[in-house]
């Protein structure tokens, strides 16, 4: 029996979450902000089973993403046979499903390493005291934005997503969004989630300020009870330590509560890795590439 795709619709959200917060491992590629954001670039649709959302990326070839619900109480032999024939190969699985498939009998699944897809998990805890010597740099830049700007840290709201929404088409502007295709992808969504912030039932951020003009923000959004997951963080380079200011001025005033924060993947850029590895992540949230033969 075929799987029957739609598009993905910010209406549903509340009955997709009912299927995230039952799935047992979470990655930052199936939030419903992360889904919805991306899904015109991607070409994201789902389908709906009383056990499972399937996910489906049509663009720029097709895939399937990992399915959302309660992995433990799905029959995998006999589901994944019912709705694909031959083989299905699925991107962005976590490890957790990874082992389900491997243990279960009768399901022959190839498997490599998507080691550019790996969230960064980090202690909330770790990146707002920033202590010891591993910290030393972020301390130091942290220090210099603080006293040599007059700012003021603000949460993201209805009624500053405007000025949210003009920094990010400054910040395109000045990086020349337009000629680069990831971060051209990357603004699309961006554009699409604040420009419907207030539909959002867990979306959060936070911005800082510096004589009225918004030189940071973070867009996140509640991942689980204990873990937030962060999706967009943007500064203005001419600002020294904004991204350090940012990160950890809204961990500490919108943190509270939860131990972990996951920062998504590097996706293999030399560079983000870099920049990841330098918070000094406390794990992995550890990805693969499943093709399952039927």
């Amino acid at each position: 029996m075929s799987l029957q795709f739609e598009p993905i619709q910010i209406e549903r959200q509340r009955e997709y979450y009912e299927f995230l917060d039952d799935c047992p491992e979470k990655t930052s590629d199936c939030t419903f902000i992360n889904l919805w954001g991306w899904k015109d670039v991607y070409g994201l649709e789902w389908a709906w089973t009383p056990e499972l959302v399937w996910i489906r990326q049509t663009r720029p070839v097709e895939k399937y993403w990992a399915p959302v619900g309660n992995w433990q109480r799905v029959d995998w032999a006999k589901t994944l046979r019912l709705h694909f024939s031959g083989s299905v190969s699925f991107g962005r699985v976590p490890e957790m499903l990874l082992k389900i498939w491997q243990q279960t009998p009768g399901l022959d699944c190839d498997t490599q390493m998507a080691r550019g897809h790996w969230d960064y998990l980090y202690s909330v805890t770790d990146l707002v005291e920033l202590k010891g010597n591993r910290y030393h740099k972020k301390r130091n830049l942290l220090k210099q934005f603080s006293r040599g700007y007059d700012y003021q840290y603000t949460p993201l709201t209805v009624d500053n997503i405007h000025q949210t929404i003009k920094m990010q088409e400054s910040w395109c502007t000045w990086r020349d969004c337009a000629s680069q295709a990831a971060l051209d992808s990357e603004n699309q969504a961006i554009s699409k989630v604040l420009g419907n912030w207030r539909k959002f039932q867990r979306l959060t951020g936070g911005a800082i300020m510096v004589e009225k003009e918004m030189v940071a923000y973070t867009v996140a959004e509640k991942l689980s009870a204990d873990k937030l997951v962060i999706h967009f963080e943007k500064g203005n380079h001419a600002f020294k330590g904004v991204y350090q200011a940012i990160n950890q001025m809204f961990l500490q005033n919108a943190g509270q509560g939860f131990a972990i924060v996951n920062r998504e993947q590097d996706l293999d850029s030399e560079g983000l890795r870099k920049a990841k590895l330098s918070y000094n992540p406390v794990g992995f949230l550890k990805k693969f590439d499943v093709t399952c033969h039927c």
